[in-house]
């Protein structure tokens, strides 16, 4: 097999220009794994049918694959699948949940990969820890002609009123720290098509964006849960944070009576084909 041509497996990889909200995942790792959503079908089937290209047996590549979420439901539709990810905790938590997967330490901005070795590249719910300045080159370089690079993320549905007054608490809590700067699939959906593939540095580049809405139902622990594991509550000051999440209990208390939360998400979806 050829999966590094830089970095050898199970090495630390480039770490020492990761932001520290990007470093906050790794002590928090088993939290993230028990309580962030995954992503529904139709976001891999949009995948196969967007790329063109079966994920059966694709040589694919998940890109801060963190503790797993989107690598196992690659490899459920039959993918070969070698995970990249940066941070040792999120390393430690994927190969406990999925011994049996490759996995390199590494990040998108110098990928430990060959040139040409990779059918597909895949960012769940990472893209925006990297440079697109460098990460749009280096996934081109490993992507063979013809492969796709397929960047998604969940982003809440702020059309749904409870979801848009939560985003307002936090926006007004966490205050600039609750976006994440400019370019970043993680500062919310850009207002178009041409802006999402601008901001996300694709723009020239054979792409085409989907948006697929799903829901899931937790409980209100879970929800919570889910909330504190985004970086910009990792890094607070733990009684702050306490502090904010016992008022959001109270606040969902009053929506959901019941202690079941319906959360409402849309995957945004970017398909880039290599030329």
């Amino acid at each position: 097999m050829t999966t590094d041509s830089r970095t050898p497996q199970g090495s630390p990889g480039p770490h020492g220009s990761r932001p520290p909200r990007a470093l906050s995942f790794d002590a928090a790792a088993g939290q993230y794994a028990a309580n962030r959503p995954s992503y529904p079908p139709s976001v891999l089937d949009a995948v196969r049918d967007v790329a063109g290209l079966p994920l059966a047996g694709a040589r694919t590549a998940d890109v801060g694959a963190g503790t797993g979420i989107a690598t196992a439901l690659l490899r459920e539709r039959g993918a070969d699948v070698l995970a990249v990810e940066p941070g040792a905790g999120m390393a430690a938590q994927l190969r406990r949940a999925l011994p049996d997967v490759r996995l390199v330490r590494g990040d998108g901005n110098a990928l430990p990969l060959a040139d040409g070795s990779r059918d597909l590249v895949t960012y769940a719910q990472s893209w925006h820890w990297t440079d697109p300045a460098r990460s749009v080159p280096e996934a081109l370089r490993v992507l063979r002609p013809g492969g796709a690079l397929a960047l998604w993320r969940n982003t809440n549905a702020d059309d749904v009123p409870w979801i848009a007054a939560q985003g307002d608490r936090v926006l007004r809590h966490c205050g600039a720290d609750a976006v994440t700067g400019g370019h970043s699939m993680g500062a919310g959906r850009p207002a178009d098509d041409a802006e999402a593939a601008r901001l996300l540095g694709v723009a020239g580049l054979d792409w085409t964006r989907r948006q697929l809405p799903w829901r899931r139902t937790v409980t209100v622990d879970t929800h919570l849960a889910n909330l504190g594991s985004h970086s910009v509550f990792l890094v607070q000051d733990p009684e702050r944070r306490r502090r904010f999440m016992a008022e959001e209990r109270a606040h969902l208390a009053d929506v959901f009576p019941g202690g079941e939360v319906e959360e409402a998400y849309v995957v945004d979806l970017l398909v880039v084909r290599r030329p």
